[in-house]
């Protein structure tokens, strides 16, 4: 049994941190830390009367390498699982390389700081050259390859659902349905409601950064470009019933377009409604999605920075959420010369979700694969020293361990494709 070291206090943190407690035959003891330890106290608080894992609490500025160095120097965890901001990868990467420490992470890095000249500069010449203009891509955490792989430690990169389950699923796929792969659909799909006119389901900088900017999807080699929300299907989710989805670009397309090259072509689609399009399409128009900060009464503010102190936090929603998400991956290719398709999802209910954990569902289905990932490679069935996303391990631990904590998968080998 191991000690693991969890960075953020969050939603997503909160559900991860209770699978780890029920998780006790691999982590033997937990230290919470983030910006506002009295949060991991209060959570601390909660669990530690139902579990045998010893919990401690820790104050840390995820910002700052040297804090974390020291928080990591002096706790000794077997590895660190981050589940704090994507802003922060960079400098836990960096703090757990000084340490020869694992690393665990959810979402891939992106900048706070999107005007920075720095930043600005190598984001430039990446569009130039691979042809996709979001803000977030794995250049960054790639980088770290070489080095960790020469100080003996792993970095999991994206032990979330999409991405993270969603990679892991095209694994199980590849392993036990086909010979090749040629098309991956990701859907992801939440019919829940929360019952506020305007609220995003994690946090509002990355949600709404992510939905406003182009589409982008991988066919025959390279990337396709499109306009903010100008590919639209409607499909009809098992669980849930008809939702209209739109194009997105997401992070594990790049990853999966890497480790499966014969894939002709991986997309990704999320489902909103016309409320939540609206609101953020009049949010944008007025300058509120901006990350250059303006003057106000003298001192400088970042509009969405602002928006997201306006909105309603997210780790509140559990409460007030009914109804289901419905997330997988539809794939198509060859199997013995045969073509075939199958469907590998997952259906998850925010009412459950709340009653076993205090979340909703955005927050259950990243939080469990976040604890997997931490599990997979503090005990060492996932064991390879470099930086890696999901999908370049044995797939069936994960999908055995989703089965077990909380998201039990289907394979459908008749599925409705998406044109």
């Amino acid at each position: 049994m191991s000690k693991l070291l969890v960075i953020g206090c969050g939603g997503v943190a909160s559900v991860a941190i209770h699978k780890c407690c029920e998780n006790s035959g691999v982590f033997s003891e937990l230290c919470i830390a983030s910006r506002t330890q009295s949060k991991c106290d209060a959570l601390k608080e909660k669990l530690e009367k139902t579990t045998s894992v010893k919990l401690t609490t820790a104050q840390v500025d995820a910002d700052n390498v040297q804090q974390l160095v020291d928080l990591i120097g002096h706790y000794q965890p077997a590895a660190v699982l981050n589940v704090a901001l994507p802003y922060q990868d960079l400098t836990i990467m960096e703090a757990c390389l000084r340490t020869h420490t694992d690393y665990i992470d959810t979402a891939n890095y992106e900048p706070e700081n999107t005007d920075d000249p720095a930043w600005r500069k190598v984001y430039e010449k990446r569009c130039r050259e691979k042809g996709f203009t979001a803000y977030f891509d794995y250049s960054w955490q790639w980088a770290y390859r070489e080095k960790y792989e020469k100080a003996g430690i792993t970095a999991l990169l994206g032990s979330g659902f999409d991405p993270g389950v969603t990679s892991v699923f095209t694994a199980y796929a590849k392993k036990h349905y086909f010979d090749e792969i040629h098309y991956i659909d990701i859907l992801d799909c939440n019919g829940g409601d929360h019952g506020y006119p305007f609220a995003t389901n994690f946090n509002p900088e990355i949600n709404l950064r992510e939905v406003s900017a182009n589409g982008s999807y991988w066919e025959n080699g390279h990337w396709v470009e499109t306009e903010p929300m100008a590919i639209k299907r409607e499909y009809d989710f098992d669980g849930v019933g008809k939702k209209d989805m739109y194009l997105l670009h997401h992070e594990e397309i790049e990853s999966l377009a890497a480790s499966f090259p014969e894939a002709k072509r991986i997309r990704f689609f999320m489902t909103f409604g016309q409320s939540y399009l609206t609101h953020m399409k009049c949010l944008e128009n007025v300058g509120m999605l901006s990350t250059t900060p303006v003057e106000f009464e003298g001192r400088p503010i970042v509009p969405i920075q602002f928006l997201k102190a306006l909105l309603p936090d997210p780790a509140t929603l559990g409460p007030r959420t009914k109804g289901k998400t419905n997330i997988g991956c539809i794939f198509t290719g060859v199997k013995d010369g045969k073509e075939k398709s199958i469907y590998i999802y997952n259906i998850c209910d925010h009412e459950a979700c709340y009653r076993e954990v205090g979340s909703q569902a955005i927050s259950y289905t990243t939080g469990v694969p976040a604890m997997i990932g931490a599990a997979l490679v503090i005990s060492g069935v996932w064991n390879k020293k470099g930086v890696f996303t999901t999908e370049q391990f044995d797939p069936d631990p994960f999908m055995d361990a989703l089965n077990r904590f909380g998201l039990p998968w289907v394979v459908d080998e008749n599925p409705r494709l998406v044109d």
